[in-house]
């Protein structure tokens, strides 16, 4: 078998007329974790929801552990209980405890009973340092802890590959720091990651890989430390020069 989990080839995809991706090639092996890097509109979000079929592809092929993504329920049940996803917005259930949002994916994805899934969950909010925050209710919980909750949900199914779209956008810089902790914690389990983001800290000390993408193409990916040190396309110089001149400002 590769040793890649995800391959996507020849992916476009957009909404109504307005192609977005223009022809993407990504793989991601076991346990590497690939950062996208791209300015807004460039595509990557639309990327990340298309490979659990979030967003209906218009053509190419994106493949995980050797299944063909595809619209029929009983593949994308298969595909989806191997993915956890962390949007930019929480998405947790508001008139849920933080322990029954963590385990009420494993009682549909997996068919656990409430008491076994409520004891996984637990023990993997105990291991992201949320284990006291088991009882309350999103609402009760900072802007930091809602998303390191929605990543102790997306982790508690056990995912092959972990997809995160921009967790920290719509945080403070206070708990910006919190919410990248707990990806590090993450990173150093072994799980393939594949991270939207503009957490350059992230990206050189926790990431395998780095993909820029512009307009829907591919400009540039290698080694995250050759592309974010010493790039070599000019546009992919511009965007990080931009992005680290907004950090330290």
């Amino acid at each position: 078998m590769s040793g890649d989990l995800l391959q996507i080839s020849g992916l476009r995809a957009g909404y109504e007329k307005v192609e977005v991706l223009r022809g993407i090639d990504i793989n991601v092996k076991r346990g590497e974790k690939v950062v996208i890097l791209g300015p807004s509109g460039s595509g990557k979000s639309t990327l990340l929801k298309c490979i659990p079929y979030l967003v209906k592809p218009w053509s190419g092929e994106i493949r995980i552990n050797g299944l063909v993504v595809n619209p029929d329920p009983a593949i994308l049940r298969r595909i989806r209980a191997s993915i956890g996803f962390v949007f930019q917005q929480y998405n947790l259930f508001p008139h849920m405890t933080v322990l029954r949002n963590v385990a009420l994916p494993l009682e549909l994805s997996k068919g656990m009973s409430r008491r076994e899934a409520e004891r996984i969950a637990q023990s993997v909010l105990d291991m992201l340092g949320l284990g006291e925050l088991a009882g309350k209710y999103p609402l009760e919980l900072s802007g930091g802890q809602q998303q390191r909750a929605a990543i102790a949900r997306a982790l508690a199914i056990d995912p092959k590959l972990l997809l995160l779209d921009e967790p920290t956008s719509a945080l403070d810089p206070e708990l910006r720091y919190e919410v990248v902790e707990t990806l590090y914690q993450v990173a150093k389990q072994g799980r393939a990651m594949l991270i939207v983001t503009h957490e350059l800290d992230f990206a050189e000390a926790a990431a395998d890989r780095v993909v820029f993408i512009d307009e829907g193409l591919i400009v540039e990916e290698g080694d995250a430390r050759e592309v974010l040190e010493r790039p070599k396309k000019e546009r992919t110089e511009r965007f990080l020069r931009r992005l680290r001149s907004r950090h330290s400002g």
